[in-house]
């Protein structure tokens, strides 16, 4: 078999989503699996939409998942330029040796007369598309309108009977009809920019694109694209239509389902390797009994036939629990890391995403957590009332990451699970301190009782200072989660916490105290 040659050619027109990273994560993975070549390209023909910040977006978008291109981008190659908008030239020659060849047509008709054929084929519920007019001008007839300066674009000529055929590597064999095929498609517009088709095509031939990996949703556009292999009298790629990412709803992924770009997927705090591991997983299996795998494991066992042909079904839970699980695999110092940016509300936390009241923005940055990014580099802690160093904030920080590990899903999480340690939290409302089955006069009992357990926990063991709780939950006649529940309130000024017994260690004994008389003064 001669070697595997694959691209993902986005057009920077819009920030990548799930839907272009799966597309991509799979070339990339059969590229890897058959020791073949996995090229980067930009198709950017639609200057009206283009932004320079879409092109930087789909760089850091692949090199956050670890996706490393092999051809295009900053690392060139030998079938190069890899931009649409830098080989023109090559489009240009090719369109007219279409022409001279008999399989394209030059076409003058102006706006008005196409906006005419519109307006009468909506009218008479016909079918749309360009009725051919100028595909029967004689050659005096061109040339004349070439002559007088003219302006025109050049149309292939699709036949007008027959059928197309391809095999599809998912699909089988897919049989067109000619009939109903887009007729006669513009391939060179009159600014002399190609159209998508055309450019899509000669990049493929001269790049050796072997295989074209798409979603179904290209099905409609490949025996056009057949077609015009056939006018160049070229030999097409190899098709393989990838399964369609749907919602739960069974309609296509987007944007009423949750986060669809990779921007919001990281401002909200999902792991990279989350993110690669169930995508990958979106439409094909692996090895049977394993749910993790690496970026270097899934290529080793991607196969086209372990492809399924139905639509995948995006679960955000699934992913939710891949990311809970990838948090919890990760070293103190490493989940230090990646929290951070979160913590502090820098980084990936100050990504530009869309938000909503069914999508919230996360709750992240300083105004959350207390902890603030110095221009050093350092954390620091907001409130100086506080009178904590950058390294007692990194020290405290990196103490709290094995309590808050167990409960984080995602990394956004981390933010409002350290705040009660860098800032005085207010005192809660009564009624929400006194727990469902006790009154007010018990509730303050309890924490009467709590200075005591507070003051005595430090020098023992978890499991000590846990019999201990429940000792003191014993000797007051209330249960263990009504003991503990209104000392985690004055403590951390909150019901949700990581592990309280850690939390009181780290915070320590004269601020915990302090806390807890502070909450009793309110009853």
């Amino acid at each position: 078999m001669s070697e595997v040659r694959v691209r993902y050619a986005p057009s920077p027109t819009g920030m990548q989503h799930i839907g272009g990273v799966r597309t991509a994560l799979f070339n990339y993975l059969y590229a890897r699996s058959m020791g073949g070549k996995f090229i980067l390209r930009l198709e950017d023909t639609d200057r009206t939409r283009y932004d320079e910040k879409y092109v930087k977006n789909l760089y850091d978008t692949m090199s956050w998942l670890g996706i490393e291109w092999d051809e295009g981008g900053d690392k060139g190659g030998e079938y190069g330029p890899y931009i649409q908008s830098e080989r023109f030239e090559l489009y240009k020659k090719y369109a007219e040796e279409l022409v001279e060849k008999g399989e394209a047509y030059y076409c003058f008709c102006d706006s008005e007369r196409l906006e005419r054929i519109r307006k009468i084929q909506t009218e008479n519920k016909m079918a749309p598309g360009y009725d051919r007019n100028c595909r029967h001008l004689t050659p005096e007839e061109v040339k004349a309108n070439l002559d007088a300066g003219k302006p025109y674009v050049i149309r292939l000529k699709v036949p007008l009977e027959g059928v197309t055929k391809f095999h599809d590597h998912l699909l089988g064999d897919i049989e067109w009809k000619n009939e109903d095929i887009s007729p006669d498609p513009v391939l060179l517009k009159t600014d002399g920019f190609p159209t998508y088709h055309l450019a899509n095509i000669v990049d493929d031939h001269f790049m050796k694109i072997s295989h074209v990996m798409r979603a179904q949703e290209w099905i409609p556009s490949t025996p056009l694209h057949v077609q015009m292999y056939r006018a160049f009298g070229w030999e097409h790629p190899e098709f393989c239509h990838l399964p369609m990412v749907n919602g739960k709803d069974g309609q296509k992924l987007s944007k009423r389902h949750g986060a669809t770009s990779l921007n919001e997927f990281r401002a909200r705090g999902y792991l990279p390797k989350a993110i690669v591991n169930y995508v990958a997983l979106l439409g094909c299996s692996y090895v049977e009994g394993k749910d993790f795998y690496t970026l270097e494991e899934l290529a080793e066992n991607f196969k086209l036939e372990h492809l399924n042909k139905s639509p995948a079904v995006f679960d955000y839970k699934k992913l939710e629990w891949y990311n809970g699980q990838y948090i919890r695999m990760m070293s103190d110092k490493e989940l230090y890391e990646k929290v951070l940016p979160f913590i502090t509300g820098t980084g990936d936390a100050a990504l530009d995403i869309n938000v909503s009241d069914e999508f919230p923005a996360p709750r992240v940055g300083p105004a959350y957590s207390g902890v603030g990014l110095g221009d050093d580099g350092k954390p620091f802690c907001v409130d100086k009332s506080m009178n904590m160093t950058s390294e007692d904030v990194e020290k405290t920080l990196m103490s709290l990451m094995p309590l808050i590990k167990e409960r984080l899903k995602y990394l956004s999480d981390a933010a409002e699970s350290v705040h009660f340690m860098f800032t005085e939290p207010t005192v809660p409302a009564i009624e929400e301190i006194i727990p469902k089955k006790l009154d007010a006069a018990k509730t303050r009992e309890v924490l009467e009782e709590a200075k005591t357990f507070v003051a005595e926990i430090f020098g023992k063991t978890h499991d000590e200072a846990e019999e201990l709780a429940r000792t003191e939950a014993e000797k007051l006649g209330v249960k263990m989660g009504d003991f503990m529940m209104p000392i985690r309130m004055a403590v951390t000024g909150s019901r949700v916490s990581p592990p309280l017994i850690g939390s009181i260690w780290i915070l320590g004994k004269e601020r915990a105290l302090a806390r807890i008389e502070k909450t009793l003064s309110a009853f």
